[in-house]
């Protein structure tokens, strides 16, 4: 098991009921298992932010991919600049 999913519970049990916590997550539920490579310790965890827990799931489209499509920068490739080769044969 990695530390980082270890200390993160820790400081939820230490959280737990007695000061309150916003966590954001561009992942589901059902796929934090597969984040912190454990499914019971994510479990453990779920089961303590949903306790007493408002969720609010948010839809539509990322605000900065959004100013990226504007600003024209998404879907770019980004072509690497090549190094300049002599063209004459005798160096």
């Amino acid at each position: 098991m990695s530390t980082e999913p270890s200390l993160f519970f820790r400081l939820l049990v230490r959280r737990y009921e007695r000061s309150s916590l916003i966590v954001t997550s561009n992942k589901g539920f059902a796929d934090w298992g597969e984040v912190f490579n454990d499914q019971v310790l994510a479990t453990a965890i779920l089961d303590r932010l949903l306790h007493h827990a408002t969720t609010l799931n948010i839809k539509g489209e990322s605000y900065r991919l959004r100013e990226k499509k504007k600003a024209g920068l998404l879907g770019r490739r980004v072509v690497p600049v090549a190094e300049e080769v002599p063209t004459d044969a005798s160096v």
